[in-house]
C-alpha cells in the first residue's frame, strides 16, 4: 500500500484511549449508529480512525476482521474523499471499499454499516465518474437500495439519511426532475431526508453542509441565504474527531468562496 497523505491538522484533541473512546462513543457515532465493538483490536482501529490515522485504521481493521471491516471501510472512504490528491487513486479506493462492503453485506445482511459503506463508496465513485455515467451503469439504483436498506435496519442512521438526500438532489440536479423520476429521485423526499438527518444528529457539520448543497441543487438561488447560514452553522461546530474537523474546514472553505 502506497503511503497515504497525512491528516493535515493537530490531532491531539482527537486521540482516545479505550476508556475515553467508550465514554465518547455515542457522540462520536451519532452519525453512523455503529455499535460499541467488544473486540479490543477493533476498538484500537476505531481510535486510529478518530485521530485521523486513516491508513493505520484500515490496516488494523482489516487485520481484526469481523466488525473491523466497518472501520476499515469507513477510514478508507473518508481518506479517499477528503485527502487523496490523485483522482485515479481516489476512484480505485472507492471501488475497493464498495466491493469489500458488498461482500460483507451479502455475508451479514443485517449489518447496517456494511450496506451504508457500500452506498457511500459507490456514491462518491459515481460523483467521480459523473452522475449521468453512473446512472447509465445502474449504480444509482444500487446506491438507493443500499441506503434504504441501511435505514430499514437502523432508522437512527443519520449519515444514511444525508446520503439518501444527496442521492435525490444529485440525480435531479444532473438529469432533471423528469428523468430523475425514472431513477426514483424526488425533490420532496430528498429534502425530507436532509431534515431527518439533522434531527437525528443536530450537531453534525456534514449534515449541514450536505443539506446546504442539496437546497441549492433542488431550489436554486432562492435558497442561497439559507444555504449560507447552514455553512456558517457547520463552520461553527466543534470537532470531536478527525473527520468532523475535515467537515468543518470544508464548511469554512465554502464560506470563503
Amino acid at each position: 500500500m502506497a503511503k497515504w497523505t497525512a491528516f493535515p491538522y493537530d490531532a491531539a484533541d482527537y486521540t482516545y484511549s479505550a476508556a475515553t473512546l467508550k465514554k465518547h462513543w455515542a457522540r462520536l457515532h451519532m452519525g453512523d449508529a455503529e455499535p460499541w465493538p467488544k473486540d479490543e483490536a477493533v476498538q484500537a482501529a476505531w481510535a486510529l480512525y478518530h485521530s485521523g490515522q486513516f491508513q493505520k485504521a484500515v490496516e488494523a481493521g482489516l487485520k481484526a476482521g469481523g466488525a473491523g471491516l466497518n472501520v476499515a471501510n469507513r477510514a478508507q472512504s473518508i481518506y479517499a474523499n477528503y485527502l487523496e490528491k490523485s483522482e485515479k487513486t481516489k476512484l480505485a479506493l472507492f471501488e475497493e471499499v464498495a466491493a469489500r462492503a458488498e461482500a460483507q453485506a451479502a455475508a451479514e445482511p443485517k449489518n447496517a454499516n456494511a450496506w451504508y459503506q457500500m452506498a457511500y463508496a459507490l456514491g462518491r465513485y459515481s460523483q467521480g465518474i459523473s452522475v449521468a455515467k453512473a446512472l447509465a451503469q445502474g449504480l444509482g439504483s444500487k446506491v438507493k437500495n443500499a441506503l434504504e436498506t441501511t435505514i430499514k435496519l437502523e432508522p437512527k442512521h443519520a449519515d444514511a439519511h444525508i446520503a439518501l438526500g444527496a442521492f435525490h438532489a444529485e440525480v435531479i440536479d444532473k438529469v432533471g426532475k423528469l428523468l430523475g423520476k425514472t431513477q426514483g429521485a424526488d425533490a420532496a423526499t430528498g429534502l425530507k431526508m436532509y431534515k431527518q438527518a439533522l434531527k437525528l444528529n443536530p450537531g453534525s457539520a456534514i449534515a449541514m453542509v450536505e443539506y446546504a448543497n442539496g437546497l441549492v441543487m433542488l431550489e436554486g438561488d432562492k435558497k442561497m441565504a439559507e444555504a449560507e447560514q447552514l455553512y456558517a452553522d457547520a463552520a461553527a461546530c466543534e470537532a470531536m474527531d478527525a473527520m468532523e474537523r475535515l467537515d468543518i474546514e470544508m464548511a469554512k472553505a465554502e464560506l470563503e468562496d
